[in-house]
């Protein structure tokens, strides 16, 4: 059984988000305003009501849809937020769990180095999970540690299509950019922001680890990229700001869970 990385699921998680998005991009109109009348669950409930929430923060905030866009943006990080923190610090525990491991995983592996038979394939199975129960480790966990990722998918796909589909948007300019035209400088910031973001995921694991996530890492600032290149200047705002964002939140849940596991070993 190989080793588990929950940072390799959230970003697979996060690979499958930017997919759909793009698959969505292909099935309907994307230019078609939502309205009241827009047929559909998903359009109806989720992608018109923050088209009306980002228009009435607009108007509050004196027509600027900038500071709507960032503003919800932060509403919706905060909303998830707890959610985040306890995947964070679940995959933190997993990866301290995974390294005490290790060496009797790698002398697991070494014993059947060279038996590639299906029985002893098997028997290599069994041992790893045995190791697995004597340290009360659950491998499937960090299945569950990335529900928070699937929980925040349809509130951010829906924002996503909500910002495409406000016409009202188009029309106003924020900062340097106008929030209806590609903006090639806001485009290279997000990317610049999501592959930093990447970089912070990283922070505590083994280079064998981040030897295998380095062209994963590379696919979600690629992807925004590509999107954004192809999309109004007011999309590369909303993942800018919500990459800043989960940036920010993870350092800040990796000292906490440092802080927390020294006070743990002292008073041990």
């Amino acid at each position: 059984m190989e080793r588990t990385s929950v940072f390799t699921f959230a970003k697979k998680y996060s690979l499958i988000g930017l997919i759909l998005i793009i698959f969505l991009a292909g099935c309907g109109s994307i230019d078609e305003p939502v309205n009241a009348d827009t047929e559909g669950f998903f359009n109806h409930f989720f992608v018109y009501n923050f088209s009306l929430l980002i228009k009435g923060l607009a108007s509050f905030f004196n027509g600027s849809y900038g500071l709507s866009i960032i503003v919800i943006t932060l509403m919706i990080r905060l909303v998830v937020m707890p959610f985040m923190l306890k995947q964070t610090r679940s995959s933190l525990e997993m990866q301290d769990k995974m390294k005490e491991l290790k060496p009797g995983m790698d002398a697991i592996k070494k014993k059947y180095k060279d038996h590639k038979d299906r029985e002893s394939q098997m028997n290599m199975q069994q041992e790893m999970m045995k190791l697995y129960q004597k340290h009360n480790v659950n491998p499937l966990a960090s299945l569950a540690g990335c529900l928070p990722m699937l929980i925040q998918m349809p509130i951010l796909i829906a924002f996503y299509w909500a910002i495409r589909r406000t016409p009202e948007i188009a029309a106003h300019q924020f900062l340097w950019f106008d929030l209806g035209q590609t903006d090639i400088v806001l485009t290279l910031i997000a990317v610049a922001i999501y592959f930093i973001q990447f970089k912070v995921t990283q922070i505590g694991l083994e280079p064998q680890q981040k030897k295998q996530m380095a062209i994963l890492g590379l696919v979600s600032p690629v992807m925004i990229g590509i999107i954004s290149l192809n999309a109004p200047a007011a999309l590369p705002l909303y993942w800018a700001v919500g990459g800043l964002f989960i940036i920010g939140q993870t350092l800040i849940s990796k000292k906490i869970y440092l802080a927390h596991k020294n006070s743990t070993a002292e008073t041990t």
